[in-house]
C-alpha cells in the first residue's frame, strides 16, 4: 500500500476560495503601493548563504534553511571533520545557498548589484515567500509571504510618514482595527547608554522584544543571565513600563535620555514622525512603545509594528529604518526605510473576522447547463458574449444529469444559471436562473449580459 502524502511542517496548501482570499490580500497591498509610487520588483527564491548569514544576529542565523549542494558534496572534507558530528561546521561545507529568511536583505543585494539601473531614491515594493526554520505555531509557519515596500536612498523622515500612512490605509481598507507601534532603536541605545550597559545594546532590545511574549520578569531574568547587572535592570524598569499619551512620554523621555545625545536624537525623530502623522488624520491608533524593540540587528532608526485589536495573533506588520545594510556589500552610505506586511496573519485575521467583501470570494458568476452536443454550440455562442463583457462564466463540459450540474454550481456557489433547451433556442433566448432566490427568466444574449453586469 501506498505511503500517504503529507506535506512538511509549518507549510500549507490552499485552495481555490483560499487563493481568491489571499490574492485579495495581495491585490489589496499592491494597489496602495502603486498609490505611493512605488514599483515591484522580485529576487530569487535562493540566495548565497555569504549573503545571508550574519545579517539577522545570531537568533535569525540559526532560522535560515540552508540547501545542500549538489555533486559530490564530500569531497574536500576530512573523515576528522565528519567524525566531529560539528554540524554547523559541516553544513558550511556542504551548504553554498539558503532559502531567503525576509526579502530586505535581498533587497540590499539587489541595490548593490544593480546601482547603476537604478534611480534613487528607489521606492521598490516586493510580494515573495520566505522561509525560517522556526517551531510552527498558530500564526507563525515556516514558509510565509512577505509584501514588503521600502524606500532607500533618502534620509528624510517623510518616508516613514508615508510608510505609515500606507499601513493605515491597507488595514482601512482591509477593515481591521489595528494599533500602530512605534519606537526607536537610537531611544533603546540612549537607555542603554544611562543605564550604564551601551555595550549590551544588542541583548537589551533581544530580550525587552519578547515582553508581550514572556511577561516582565522572564525579560528580566534573560538580562541578568546575559550579564546586565541588578542595578541597571531596576533602572530599565520605569523607562520600559512608560505610560501615557505619546506626547507625555516623549516628554519625559527629553529629561530620562539628557546625557545621552543618541538618545536624544531618537526622541526627535519620534516626534517628527508621531506630529506629522498626527495632522494627517489617520483612521487607526498609533503609540510610541519603549518596549518595540525589532530584534534585527540592521535596524538603525525608526522600528514599526502593527497588532491587531480584535484578534489574538502576533504583528501583523513591522519595519524601520536601517542605514548600513547595504555597506556590508560594499555600498556605505545608502540610508533605507521599509515595511513588510505579514500577508498570511492578515490571511487568519480576515477569516477569523469573516471581513472579505462577498466580490473578492467569488469565482465563476454563471454556469451553462449542457444537454448535449447541439444546446452546448448554442451556448457557446452567447458563452463568448458573456465573456467578452467580463463574466466570468463557464458550461459544465458532459451532458450530464441536471441533478448533478446544479449540485456543481451549488458547490461552486455559481450565483446565476443559463439553461438552453430545444424551445430556448427556438427563439434565440437562454433561461436564466438566480440560484439564490430561485427565479427564472427568459432572456437574449444581451438581456443576460445585462443582468449581470448591471
Amino acid at each position: 500500500m501506498a505511503a500517504k502524502p503529507g506535506i512538511p511542517k509549518g507549510t500549507r496548501d490552499f485552495s481555490p476560495v483560499e487563493m481568491a482570499k489571499r490574492n485579495y490580500i495581495f491585490n489589496t497591498i499592491r494597489d496602495v503601493y502603486h498609490l505611493y509610487g512605488f514599483q515591484q520588483i522580485e529576487t530569487p527564491s535562493m540566495e548565497m548563504l555569504s549573503t545571508l548569514m550574519g545579517k539577522y544576529g545570531e537568533e535569525g542565523d540559526k532560522l535560515l534553511f540552508k540547501i545542500q549542494n549538489s555533486g559530490d558534496y564530500f569531497s574536500g572534507i576530512t573523515d576528522e571533520e565528519l567524525l566531529s558530528r560539528n554540524a554547523a561546521k559541516l553544513a558550511s561545507k556542504f551548504c553554498e545557498k539558503g532559502l531567503r529568511y525576509d526579502l530586505t536583505v535581498p533587497f540590499a543585494r539587489y541595490v548593490v548589484m544593480h546601482r547603476d539601473e537604478i534611480t534613487f531614491p528607489f521606492k521598490r515594493y516586493q510580494i515573495q515567500p520566505v522561509w525560517r526554520a522556526d517551531r510552527p505555531q498558530k500564526g507563525r509557519y515556516r514558509e510565509f509571504y512577505q509584501c514588503d515596500a521600502d524606500v532607500v536612498g533618502s534620509d528624510s523622515l517623510l518616508n516613514e510618514v508615508e510608510l505609515m500612512q500606507i499601513v493605515d490605509t491597507v488595514f482601512t481598507r482591509f477593515g481591521i482595527r489595528v494599533c500602530i507601534k512605534i519606537n526607536n532603536r537610537k531611544i533603546l541605545t540612549g537607555i542603554a547608554e544611562i543605564i550604564g550597559e551601551a555595550d549590551k545594546i544588542v541583548d537589551i532590545t533581544v530580550a525587552i522584544d519578547k515582553l508581550d511574549k514572556i511577561g516582565l520578569d522572564n525579560v528580566n531574568k534573560e538580562l541578568a543571565e546575559k550579564g546586565i547587572s541588578e542595578e541597571a535592570i531596576a533602572k530599565l524598569q520605569p523607562i520600559i513600563l512608560l505610560s501615557g499619551t505619546n506626547a507625555e512620554k516623549l516628554a519625559t523621555l527629553k529629561t530620562v535620555l539628557s546625557g545621552s545625545e543618541t538618545g536624544l536624537k531618537g526622541v526627535e525623530e519620534s516626534e517628527f514622525i508621531l506630529d506629522t502623522l498626527q495632522t494627517m488624520g489617520l483612521k487607526n491608533k498609533i503609540e510610541l512603545d519603549l518596549t518595540l524593540a525589532r530584534g534585527l540587528n540592521y535596524y538603525t532608526g525608526a522600528i514599526f509594528e502593527v497588532k491587531a485589536l480584535d484578534v489574538q495573533i502576533g504583528s501583523i506588520t513591522g519595519g524601520g529604518r536601517y542605514d548600513n545594510l547595504t555597506g556590508v556589500f560594499g555600498m556605505a552610505g545608502v540610508s533605507g526605510v521599509g515595511i513588510s506586511f505579514g500577508a498570511d496573519r492578515i490571511f487568519d485575521v480576515l477569516n477569523q473576522l469573516e471581513l472579505y467583501p462577498k466580490e473578492a470570494v467569488n469565482g465563476t458568476q454563471l454556469l451553462f447547463i449542457n444537454f448535449g452536443e447541439k444546446e452546448a454550440a448554442f451556448s457557446m455562442g452567447i458563452l463568448s458574449k458573456a465573456r467578452a463583457a467580463g463574466i466570468r462564466a463557464e458550461i459544465f463540459p458532459d451532458a450530464a444529469k441536471m441533478k448533478k450540474q446544479m449540485s456543481y454550481a451549488n458547490v461552486k456557489n455559481i450565483p446565476f444559471v443559463a439553461i438552453v433547451g430545444e424551445n430556448e433556442m427556438n427563439e434565440g433566448k437562454a433561461m436564466l436562473k438566480n440560484m439564490e432566490n430561485g427565479e427564472q427568466q427568459l432572456v437574449t444574449a444581451e438581456e443576460l449580459i445585462g443582468a449581470l453586469t448591471k
